[in-house]
């Protein structure tokens, strides 16, 4: 029998109150400030610029192939995010949907490790200062001496620049979720001509052909080197997941959740891919060493001259502003998620939001202490940079096959209703579907994903310790993974399931809400 849309399409907020939720948080989103969400959480400047020096310096040119090969993983992830923000737009989108699709204490420990990824993100995202702010002013480095984030002055200053620019996205996440929407599409407009002006006048200043990228030149083998060098293609490529996070946030989230969040990572990923190309092509020198500790700074200076290489690096400060704020907004997002069902301490003050503003301040004071609060081990150590950048990585990407385990698990069993063809958003269209594509794909997604935490945590010493070899910043990412799922075990037995995480765990599989 044909499906039929609903003569009477519910209202974005009657379609909240069926997953038990009212409407709180000020619905005023449209489809380009959804994109915006995505985009400014990947902010293919900022990371690229933060770690494009880390990829050469270990998978020399040819880390560049890493990019295609991680994106295309990266897809296959997004589409199964899509096809659920399509059937579950709620805030808190990876606690959502793993509570759903699993029980209720693996959708905790999915949300508590997401939160924690991501308030690591917003203090790895806060470092990128350093690699741009001194390259335009030398006054930018206020503790003097070498600007490179790997010597103690660099570091130094890293996290000094990182937790000025925490109060001011706290201050912002804190405001009102109009200014915070009007602020992000503003930077990710220009971050996205920007990145295409990099491009452009990259390409026209090239010094080589594009066979340069077939040559490894990094450290070690070519298949280790390659290997670590996909870490900034990693680090790159996620955050694609706040369309989502944002859906109580944005109008008719079931239809444009899942589009913005696959059209951002596209574009991201098609853009990042090309600067990266550009500026191995535009390098002036493949083997004098700059490249590999200055980075993308250098090539922009270098061989655009001066003050073109210096406005374009305003702009990659700004991407690096509006992304960390919009990471934080995540972050925000998801701990309001849980402590709106009594999941998280202190549940009652983090679950409050401003009738006047829309905005949970509680969550973004949170987050933003937190991750000031890890900036401060850049002070200890240069070493924590990567530590730090890499931990993220992993944290996201734990939480991300949190999500697609458990989808696989759903429909291998056949107990995923959600992926049929049929269903449609409040204005009539169709909800989106990968039909009989959705088990394939869901399980290289899965794969992928556990291949990609596997090479990232492994305690390589020449990667995250190699200037002092210290044992504690070789095996920081998973130590600092244990403490985390420690401390939510601890915490799981001391406190028992609140009566709302119980309740979110107990709708069936499938119930998208949908009257």
């Amino acid at each position: 029998m044909a499906v039929t849309a609903p003569s009477s399409p519910p209202t974005d907020e009657s379609a909240l109150q069926t997953f038990g939720y009212r409407q709180e948080l000020h619905r005023s989103m449209g489809r380009y400030a959804s994109f915006a969400a995505g985009f400014s959480f990947i902010s293919v400047l900022t990371t690229v610029f933060q770690f494009f020096a880390f990829g050469y310096a270990f998978g020399g040119p040819a880390f560049f192939w890493t990019w295609p090969v991680v994106l295309a993983g990266q897809i296959l992830v997004a589409l199964c995010f899509a096809e659920l923000a399509a059937r579950y737009p709620i805030s808190g989108s990876i606690y959502q949907w793993s509570t759903r699709l699993s029980t209720a204490t693996f959708g905790w420990f999915a949300g508590w490790i997401m939160i924690l990824g991501q308030i690591v993100v917003i203090a790895a995202a806060a470092l990128a200062l350093q690699m741009v702010l001194p390259a335009i002013w030398p006054g930018f480095q206020l503790v003097g001496g070498d600007p490179a984030p790997t010597t103690a002055t660099g570091a130094a200053n890293a996290a000094i620049l990182g937790l000025i620019l925490l109060a001011l996205t706290t201050t912002v996440n804190v405001v009102d979720n109009r200014v915070l929407a009007r602020i992000n599409s503003i930077g990710v407009t220009a971050e996205i001509v920007g990145a295409i002006l990099i491009v452009v006048l990259l390409l026209t200043h090239a010094e080589h052909g594009p066979g340069i990228t077939f040559s490894t030149g990094g450290q070690g083998g070519a298949i280790g080197a390659l290997l670590v060098g996909s870490f900034t293609a990693a680090y790159v490529l996620i955050g694609f997941d706040s369309a989502g996070e944002l859906s109580e946030e944005t109008r008719n989230p079931r239809r444009v959740a899942p589009r913005t969040i696959l059209t951002a990572l596209t574009a991201a990923g098609v853009l990042g891919g090309l600067i990266l190309f550009a500026g191995l092509l535009a390098a002036p020198s493949l083997t004098d060493g700059r490249l590999a500790s200055e980075g993308l700074s250098y090539v922009l200076t270098s061989s655009l001259g001066d003050w073109v290489g210096k406005l374009l690096l305003a702009d990659v400060v700004l991407a690096i502003t509006v992304a960390t704020m919009a990471i934080q907004t995540a972050a925000t997002r998801m701990l309001f998620s849980m402590a709106r069902d009594g999941a998280m301490p202190l549940s009652g003050a983090l679950s409050r939001v401003s009738p006047r503003t829309g905005m949970p301040a509680g969550p973004a004071l949170v987050t933003g202490v937190g991750a000031a609060a890890i900036l401060l081990l850049n002070f200890a150590s240069p070493e924590a940079f990567l530590a730090i950048g890499t931990t993220c990585i992993v944290l996201l990407y734990l939480a991300y096959a949190m999500v697609t385990g458990p989808l696989l698990l759903q429909r291998l069993r056949g107990g995923w209703r959600g992926g049929a063809p049929g269903g449609f958003a409040e204005d009539g269209s169709r909800l989106f579907s990968m039909g009989r594509w959705g088990l394939p794909v869901n399980a290289l997604a899965f794969c992928y994903g556990l291949a990609m935490m596997v090479n990232l945590a492994w305690p390589r010493t020449e990667v995250y310790a190699p200037i002092t070899g210290h044992w504690f910043f070789q095996w920081f990412t998973l130590l600092f993974l244990a403490a985390v799922v420690a401390l939510g075990a601890l915490y799981r037995r001391l406190r028992r399931p609140a009566a709302g995480l119980a309740r979110v765990a107990q709708i069936p599989v499938g119930n998208t809400g949908q009257a």
